[in-house]
């Protein structure tokens, strides 16, 4: 077989070859450019568009599915959810409680003291606590508590039966260094900021949703138009595969052209089957973002590439990048989390040294009676008569007041454990630092790199257009030539080919254009849409 039918210009022949045909037996054939391979789109893949199979999917309309039910973002939102969640623990650290418990005993314990007041001593006793504390964000832990107890005796010495005493206090510890003020709130700093960060990366996993559906929206738009380019191959493959067949017949043709007629035929549908397993691929992926299958074969791209985007100067984009990327928000907060932590750690790595203080009171109260002594007729009795609220009464109004106050420290000899922690977290502070300036320094070039190719996409698809225009030229006067003898048939298909080939350059151009779009979006935190020049400084400072 020669080589060039070999060459990929040989499939666009079947595109020309019936109306090659007719030449031979038409003194006037329509063999127009339009006829072989119009402007984009010509009236063959229109044809061939609407034949296929599928549902028609707009592409808002696949955004908003997918940014419902695809799964990276509700893994973001479940991780921001959680974040929420710990910033809620870390604040019930500071919030009040209130305690207490209750006990009672008794026993009963033989005597030989003359001054027991029974041979058995019986004693039965009801303690009862109550109270409230509270951790403070300096550090500072407050408690107040009440306590009643109720003492019963069986003693003839017992004065009071049953007696009731009572005891309260208000106490305060206040740490100095250890445990003071940005110690008390490291991890609540740290968990606050981890949810920004979350917050960050759900609304990256968003943007990221639209900018995958949107590239994999015009990549099955691009594939619709290969596949159906393909079966308009077929197609004419297969009638010139009847034709050399009629003309072998009628001996004009040998064997070795029909084989080669049943070689294209053969290429042009495997070329069919792996084309429409492009197409297929395309579209699963796509219904995988949005979480729902098409009731029919495929999805359908409707909606076509935008031809037009505004080019904004790349350190603008990088600008805008580096403030509002989702990413770079994120590591920056985690950044200053750990920044948390570090403060935390310097104070922690310190003694320990408390002031500590209360003012507080006793009570004492219960049901008097008469006490006598051995060789003394006259009975003793006590002036104080009364029940448990009159021991509590003595308490709250500070009959019987206490007070204190004093300091506690420790110094650990070394302080390894609190020196260890601090450059541990020193350490993450700078590994975090970096990682940012990594992820700065990554994006930029992201930026820079989808900024030439929307630039140059602009560029690219002026020169596919013009190329498709030239291409229709010659094709016209190739044809021209042809009918005039002055061209062969293969030159005519070369032509052809180039006008195929330029037109299959415009979709990619469109195709990898919008792509670069969608990209920017995502990197600069949605502030690029397409048509925002970025040469006002508030627009560049605020976002859009």
């Amino acid at each position: 077989m020669s080589s060039y039918l070999r060459s990929p210009f040989i499939w666009v022949f079947c595109l020309v070859c019936p109306a090659l045909v007719l030449a031979a037996d038409s003194p006037q054939p329509d063999l127009s450019a339009q006829a072989i391979l119009s402007a984009s789109p010509d009236s063959a893949l229109t044809a061939a568009l609407q034949k296929l199979p599928g549902e028609h999917l707009h592409l808002d309309e696949a955004v908003l599915a997918a940014a419902a039910q695809a799964t990276d973002a509700r893994v973001a939102e479940a991780v921001m959810k959680a974040a929420g969640q710990t910033v809620r623990r870390e604040k019930g650290i500071f919030d009040p409680e209130l305690f207490g418990s209750a006990d009672w005993s008794g026993a009963d314990t033989p005597s030989a003291s003359l001054f027991s007041g029974a041979e058995v001593l019986e004693t039965d006793a009801t303690s009862l606590v109550a109270g409230a504390r509270m951790r403070l964000p300096l550090g500072t832990q407050l408690t107040a508590s009440l306590n009643s107890r109720q003492l019963g005796s069986n003693s003839t010495f017992a004065s009071l039966d049953p007696e009731y005493q009572a005891y309260g206090s208000l106490s305060v510890r206040q740490p100095l260094l250890k445990g003071f003020g940005p110690s008390a709130l490291s991890d609540l700093s740290f968990a606050e900021r981890n949810l920004e960060a979350a917050g960050a990366r759900y609304d990256g996993a968003l943007l990221a949703v639209r900018a995958n559906v949107e590239i994999l929206y015009w990549e099955l738009f691009a594939a619709e138009r290969n596949h159906a380019v393909t079966l308009i191959i077929r197609d004419r493959a297969e009638a010139f595969l009847a034709d050399a067949q009629l003309r072998a017949t009628a001996g004009m043709i040998g064997p070795s052209q029909v084989a080669n007629a049943e070689y294209f035929l053969t290429e042009a549908e495997q070329s069919v089957l792996d084309s429409e397993e492009q197409l297929d691929l395309f579209s699963d992926r796509l219904a995988s973002l949005m979480g729902r299958r098409s009731d029919k074969v495929r999805y359908r791209a409707v909606d076509e590439p935008p031809r037009q985007f505004k080019v904004v100067d790349p350190d603008s984009l990088v600008a805008v990048a580096l403030r509002l990327n989702p990413e770079l928000r994120a590591r920056a907060r985690e950044v200053d989390a750990v920044k948390a932590l570090e403060q935390g750690a310097k104070w922690d790595a310190r003694p320990t040294l408390d002031v500590i203080g209360s003012l507080g009171g006793n009570g004492l109260s219960g049901t008097a009676q008469d006490v006598y002594f051995p060789g003394d007729p006259t009975p003793v009795r006590s002036d104080i008569d009364g029940g448990r609220g009159d021991s509590i009464d003595n308490v709250l109004g500070r009959d019987y007041p206490t007070w204190n106050v004093g300091f506690v420290f420790a110094v650990p000899l070394g302080n390894r454990e609190g020196s260890g922690e601090r450059g541990r977290v020193r350490a993450e502070v700078v590994r975090a630092e970096q990682n940012l300036l990594a992820a700065q320094r990554s994006f930029a070039e992201q930026v820079r790199a989808q900024y030439r190719e929307l630039a140059r996409g602009q560029e690219r698809m002026a020169w596919a257009a013009r190329g498709a225009a030239a291409s229709i030229k010659q094709v016209e006067i190739g044809l021209i030539e042809y009918r005039n003898g002055r061209s062969t048939a293969f030159e005519v298909v070369r032509l052809a080919a180039d006008l195929a080939t330029a037109q299959q350059r415009y979709s990619a151009a469109l195709v990898r254009t919008a792509r670069a779009a969608a990209i920017l979006r995502q990197l600069t935190g949605g502030w690029y849409c397409g048509t925002n020049t970025g040469n006002d400084p508030v627009d560049r400072e605020n976002g859009s």
